[in-house]
């Protein structure tokens, strides 16, 4: 039997076996390179631990300088305190707060400050090493970034130096005595160097004699020296350096354009007591699920 083609029938086959080509090469080619993405080395993956968080508790991410008593050294800060210094953590922290939205609330005092994440946060998937990795590099990034803004006349001799942990909290319990106890870090450390470089500065006494001379002293003994020998009330110094520094997002009343208001959550910074309830019962939103 003859079978009869005209040239558009043979064009259309033609095409349509070209198109079959085609699409089998490609799709060889995709399974080679889906092949090569599932190598034999993938096996690696799984010494990947699963580091999620417990849900349903508190987070906190807490930064602390790593050397910090030789970097302040070497850039000058004031001794006991450079308020400089502290604004420029606070300004770091800040940061943190703004890129992370579930930070409720973030403590700080001296080199260190922790941040609070809520309860319910999905952040990274709650991942544990992504959260404290993220938290510790953008704050280290931000304290060397407005650093000329507080030290214009200082450049940074070296890299400072920053670490993170992760810590889970069960209950809100929990979290205001975690929250407490650095804050009551933060006084009896300052407290100490307060008077330990009176004795120095102020004194004449050299760091060993001071040292030896503050041995076994209670709190009570030591505002006795600051008082009876260089007239300091320790309850009157600044209270960021005796607190330390809360930031708190709260919403305060913003003007507008046409001679309104409105309310816009904004972090706020403050130096208040966070031991007693005082600070809780004002703040009920922190303690709350959203």
């Amino acid at each position: 039997m003859l079978i009869r083609c005209s040239a558009s029938m043979i064009l259309i086959i033609c095409d349509s076996t070209a198109a079959f080509i085609r699409s089998n090469i490609w799709k060889k080619a995709f399974h080679f390179s889906a092949a090569m993405a599932k190598s034999k080395f993938e096996y690696v993956r799984l010494f990947e631990v699963d580091d999620r968080c417990l849900p349903n508790t508190w987070i906190v991410v807490r930064v602390d300088g790593k050397g910090f008593h030789k970097f302040s050294t070497e850039h000058g800060y004031e001794k006991p305190n450079d308020i400089k210094a502290l604004s420029l953590m606070n300004r770091a922290a800040t940061s943190v707060m703004e890129e992370f939205k579930d930070i409720c609330l973030a403590y700080g005092q001296s080199d260190e400050y922790s941040f609070v994440f809520r309860k319910e946060t999905q952040a990274y998937s709650r991942r544990s090493a992504k959260l404290s990795t993220n938290v510790c590099s953008l704050f280290t990034s931000a304290f060397v970034y407005y650093w000329n803004e507080y030290f214009p006349t200082i450049k940074p001799r070296y890299p400072p130096v920053f670490d993170g942990r992760t810590v889970l909290y069960p209950s809100n319990q929990n979290i205001r005595d975690y929250l407490s106890w650095r804050q009551a870090d933060c006084h009896i450390n300052n407290l100490y160097n307060t008077t330990f470089w009176a004795l120095i500065l102020k004194g004449g006494l050299t760091p060993t004699e001071a040292e030896n001379k503050l041995k076994g002293t209670l709190s009570g003994d030591k505002n006795e020296i600051l008082f009876s020998q260089f007239a300091i009330n320790y309850n009157t110094e600044p209270e960021m350096l005796r607190k330390g520094t809360v930031l708190v997002r709260r919403k305060v009343p913003v003007a507008l354009p046409n001679g309104g208001t409105r309310e816009k959550s904004q972090i706020v910074q403050e130096h208040v007591d966070i031991i007693g309830d005082e600070f809780w019962n004002t703040n009920t939103h922190l303690l709350t699920l959203t």
